[in-house]
């Protein structure tokens, strides 16, 4: 409207100047209402493309959006397995700390087998204890077998010397008898050997790895112990948080509520602008937004930062072939604003919807020389365009309380 009053004083209202002053023609005698067009043609043509130009001029350098948001983030209230609640130590929007216990689940099962582990240790350590004995048992079988081995030789050696010297009193029989019973002296020796060595092997290298196991257990029974109290990571308030002992709880389909961090994303606002501001809207850009949450108040900002890629081009492989047509939405450019003065963002709780429009201001170039002559005029008034939208702006800002309480 304010273009459209614009156009038709520099165009319109001179026509008809012409038509009444100099060609004498009269409103209502030459000029009704019937022949109003061709009488004024060449205003009402000019009035219309300067109007749409004027507009097109405006919404691209000084471009507007309805989709800004004080976006903040929120943290999942997730234990790392599925379980029946036991206790909770919180309630429905309570403000809690860092470190702070909010629920805990059940843990039977964890808690028997921590103590199955540490029964096994036990058990372990008294194995160790009576390897020790079993030890010096078989020190002293291998001892007994080492003597009998050497009697059975001594004997066999004694007989052969007498059999040698054609000694009737030996027999062959015996001989044999007595390298039988040799052979059998050095087997039970070797035995015996070998159950000392297993033993030692046991004392040094499979009940200690056994021990080390138990513990391992023990170390997992009460790591799991542990994690069964969910802990706040961040200050902030417990929000869609209903839980109550008894009821079951899966980090994949049932989370256990939300919460929302005191400070994180307070501050800062997230505008979308059409892909068209995408050469206009940079770092440093002023831009003045109007809230519901705040009404009949503008807050100036500045573009902080533009994200360097638009969300509605982003792929992710699947199994299905992406057809292009199949997006639909053009999708926006995302620009975040951080506030000029911050007390002016004191009662606009995280979440509200705003609208907004920005600004582009080539001072700054003009008066470094970058843009000189009959260009800087141009930039000067193409600036100086961006009074219409701050009009507009406020003139939402006054309706926005209207429209929302009586109009809806």
């Amino acid at each position: 409207m304010l273009e459209l009053l614009f156009s038709a004083l520099i165009t319109i209202v001179p026509d008809y100047l012409y038509r009444r002053y100099k060609q004498g023609k009269r409103w209502g005698h030459e000029i009704t209402l019937f022949n109003v067009w061709y009488e004024l043609r060449w205003g009402l043509t000019a009035c219309a493309i300067l109007a749409v130009t004027l507009i097109t001029v405006i919404f691209y350098f000084h471009p507007s959006t309805r989709n800004v948001s004080a976006a903040f983030r929120t943290v999942t209230i997730l234990s790392d397995r599925a379980g029946r609640v036991a206790e909770v130590y919180v309630t429905n929007n309570e403000t809690v700390a860092a470190g702070q216990a909010i629920f805990r689940l059940d843990t039977t099962r964890q808690e028997a087998a921590a103590e199955t582990a540490r029964r096994r240790i036990d058990e372990i350590d008294a194995a160790l204890g009576v390897i020790t004995t079993d030890i010096a048992s078989a020190q002293a079988q291998v001892v007994a077998a080492e003597a009998d081995f050497l009697q059975a030789t001594d004997d066999l050696e004694r007989r052969q010397s007498l059999a040698e010297r054609n000694d009737a009193t030996v027999s062959e029989q015996e001989l044999l008898r007595l390298q039988t019973a040799v052979s059998r002296a050095d087997g039970q020796r070797t035995a015996a050997i070998a159950v000392l060595d297993g033993m030692k092997l046991r004392q040094a290298t499979l009940l200690p790895a056994q021990q080390e196991t138990a513990r391992a257990a023990l170390r997992e029974a009460e790591a799991e112990i542990a994690k069964s109290t969910v802990f706040a990571e961040v200050d902030g308030t417990v929000t869609q948080f209903l839980l109550k002992p008894g009821d079951i709880v899966n980090p994949i389909l049932r989370p256990a509520g939300i919460l929302v961090p005191e400070v994180t994303g307070q501050g800062r606002f997230v505008a979308a602008f059409g892909q068209i501001s995408a050469s206009v809207v940079k770092p440093g850009m002023l831009v003045e937004i109007t809230c519901p949450a705040k009404p009949l108040t503008i807050i100036p900002m500045v573009v902080d930062e533009v994200q360097g890629a638009i969300a509605a081009g982003q792929f992710r492989p699947g199994d299905v072939l992406v057809d292009q047509q199949d997006r639909a939405r053009p999708g926006t450019m995302t620009a975040f604003l951080a506030p000029i003065f911050p007390e002016h963002l004191e009662q606009i709780p995280p979440g509200s919807s705003c609208v907004g429009v920005a600004y582009t201001s080539r001072a700054k170039q003009i008066e470094a020389g970058e843009i000189t002559g009959f260009s800087a005029f141009v930039a000067r008034i193409v600036d100086g365009m961006g009074i219409a939208n701050a009009i507009v702006l406020r003139a939402q800002a006054i309706l926005l309380p209207v429209k929302a309480l009586v109009f809806t």
